[in-house]
């Protein structure tokens, strides 16, 4: 069967599971300002069998201790690897992370929120990011599930078997805070901040101690690569969409970033959809750009 790299529709993913073709399920459904929420309602409808990945926990480092401006800092296998609200964990963590799920190379992965696409981006970047290539978001999330005649299940799924996952070359681009700042003004960056407008402005920040954007950063509210139903606008109209913002910069120049690295991803899909290639995340994002009091900010 031929693998899904970026979306796969809910038919497409109800033919794949009548296969049993190796496959495993997330459901990455979080909500920001109550993190206990989205197991909550996971453990309310799920599709059979997706194991449940939380933003906190299981795709973000929670080890080590706050440092200086509230960075996450630790040495050896907890070492993040990125700074902000939701420092990424390192690839040996996800990948014991992914072992103790039962997730294995040979598997088809598929993930999925009831949140627009805002979080299980992240875990389709992971998974690219620990060198796995097979990994696609459910277009429309849980609510295209059910809307094609998908069942649910409540409660928790039983345990799977250990695996061993192992790590390959990463096929996407991970930047730091230092080389956003050292290529600011560039012509070979070109950021794409995903945050609603008004928070890019600086008008309001309701998460982060300072307000503003990084200088230069384009904006682009990742809600808007979505049509009213919940899923992804054609290839075509977003080409044109993301061709429009970059005003004749180069695809490969950009460099996605948000709050904390999250809703970013869904930019980050929206140009691999729209066939402009695989481009960067700035994973540190706002949150830990502002961590920084020399770095510079911009308003408006």
């Amino acid at each position: 069967m031929t693998p899904h790299t970026t979306l796969i529709s809910a038919e497409a993913l109800q033919t794949l599971i009548a296969s049993a073709e190796p496959l495993r399920i997330f459901d990455c459904t979080f909500d920001l300002m109550q993190p206990h929420l989205g197991h909550a309602q996971y453990l309310e409808a799920h599709i059979p069998g997706a194991v449940y990945a939380d933003l906190d926990t299981a795709l973000s480092a929670r080890h080590g201790i706050p440092g200086a401006h509230g960075v996450l800092v630790a040495s050896g296998a907890d070492a993040p690897a990125s700074g902000g609200r939701h420092p990424l964990p390192n690839r040996e963590r996800f990948a014991t992370w992914l072992s103790s799920v039962g997730f294995a190379n040979n598997m088809q992965a598929v993930v999925y929120d009831r949140n627009g696409a805002n979080y299980c981006g992240r875990l389709w970047w992971m998974l690219k990011w620990a060198g796995h290539r097979h990994v696609a978001v459910l277009d429309g999330g849980l609510q295209a599930w059910t809307a094609s005649g998908g069942g649910t299940k409540a409660g928790e799924e039983p345990a799977h078997f250990q695996s061993n996952f192992e790590l390959g070359t990463e096929l996407v681009s991970l930047v730091s805070a230092d080389t956003v700042q050292a290529r600011l003004d560039q012509p070979s960056q070109t950021l794409i901040d995903a945050r609603a407008t008004a928070r890019y402005k600086g008008d309001i920040e309701p998460l982060d101690p300072v307000a503003g954007h990084i200088p230069g950063a384009l904006n682009r509210p990742f809600s808007q690569n979505l049509q009213a139903d919940g899923k992804f606008k054609p290839p075509h109209e977003l080409r044109q969409e993301f061709e429009a913002l970059l005003n004749g910069r180069k695809p490969e120049t950009v460099v996605h970033q948000c709050g904390s690295g999250v809703s970013a991803l869904s930019n980050l899909l929206a140009m691999e959809i729209a066939g402009l290639g695989s481009t960067n995340l700035f994973a540190g994002s706002w949150s830990e750009w502002c961590s920084e009091p020399g770095r510079p900010v911009e308003r408006g």
